[in-house]
């Protein structure tokens, strides 16, 4: 396959990020950052298979479902936040340790490997990035792929100091618009109340702001510019992240979402861990539908 040869191909605008090309020169010095794939869709639960297909040498698995939430429930929403220890100890089996520079990327524009991205910097972990454009970077670079469940790795000693990052809870996002900018990243049909695929109720919270966040990728899954995306956060009237909560259908999405304030150069936002999931259950929460926040 013929690499890109594009600009976008080269140096990300953001070091939050990382380039198909700057990992490929990572992986062969020392030391050799750790690289997590965290494939997940909605409607398809078949990462693991996906993992086992193709996957970047080296890389281990992630499950999105087991390792990097809590049980769904009604209460909680269909993707709550793990428990800190079962978090350090699933990071562990995946080699993480606490020295280690961390490489997160799945096939669907980072929107799932965010989540691990969000959960390791709420976990304390800094040196932490996204690699921009996922496995179809890697690809189209001309890269092999690894086959099979990848070779074992050594226990990490990865230790979770939660509280780096900021999530709120229903009470707290009930109120949110008086205080600040609630965003809703969920597509916009979801957030109109035209569909839902999902959860039980169609619609948005009241007073909610529609910024899909899939708007802030490419064609090719990697991140706008920063100066774009910092204007398509100006636009929807924020400016800063410490005014802000971002949810989206169960609080994964959302997590992309945070990256770009990130990229953007915003200071992080706030997350809405139980998103609509949580939201649409509670049959005494008020929804609202249409194209405008009330």
């Amino acid at each position: 396959m013929t690499p890109d040869s594009s600009p976008a191909a080269g140096r990300p605008d953001h070091p939050l990020l990382v380039s198909a090309r700057d990992l490929i020169a990572d992986v062969s010095g020392l030391p050799t950052p750790t690289i997590l794939d965290v494939r997940w869709r909605l409607g398809d639960p078949l990462g693991r298979e996906h993992y086992f297909s193709g996957h970047i040498p080296g890389a281990q698995f992630v499950d999105l479902t087991a390792d990097l939430s809590a049980p769904p429930s009604t209460k909680e929403g269909r993707h709550p936040l793990p428990a800190p220890d079962e978090f350090q100890e699933a990071l562990r089996w995946a080699g993480v340790n606490d020295d280690d520079r961390v490489v997160v990327y799945d096939d669907s524009g980072s929107t799932s490997a965010a989540r691990a991205w969000w959960l390791l910097r709420w976990a304390g972990k800094e040196n932490v990035s996204l690699l921009d454009g996922g496995l179809k970077a890697w690809i189209a670079e001309g890269e092999d792929l690894a086959v099979g469940p990848g070779n074992p790795v050594e226990r990490g000693d990865f230790t979770c100091r939660r509280g780096h990052m900021q999530a709120v809870d229903i009470s707290t996002v009930a109120d949110w618009p008086d205080r600040g900018v609630l965003v809703d990243a969920r597509a916009a049909e979801r957030y109109e109340g035209l569909t839902e695929p999902v959860d039980t109720r169609a619609g948005h919270i009241p007073g909610a702001v529609n910024l899909p966040t899939t708007s802030f990728l490419d064609d090719r899954g990697r991140f706008l510019p920063p100066e774009r995306i910092r204007e398509m956060f100006s636009d929807a009237g924020i400016t800063s992240g410490d005014d802000t909560v971002v949810y989206c259908g169960s609080g994964v999405h959302a997590c992309h979402a945070l990256v770009a304030m990130e990229v953007a150069g915003l200071e992080p936002g706030r997350l809405y861990p139980g998103s609509w999931s949580q939201w649409s259950a509670d049959r005494q929460r008020p929804i609202a539908l249409g194209d405008e926040p009330r």
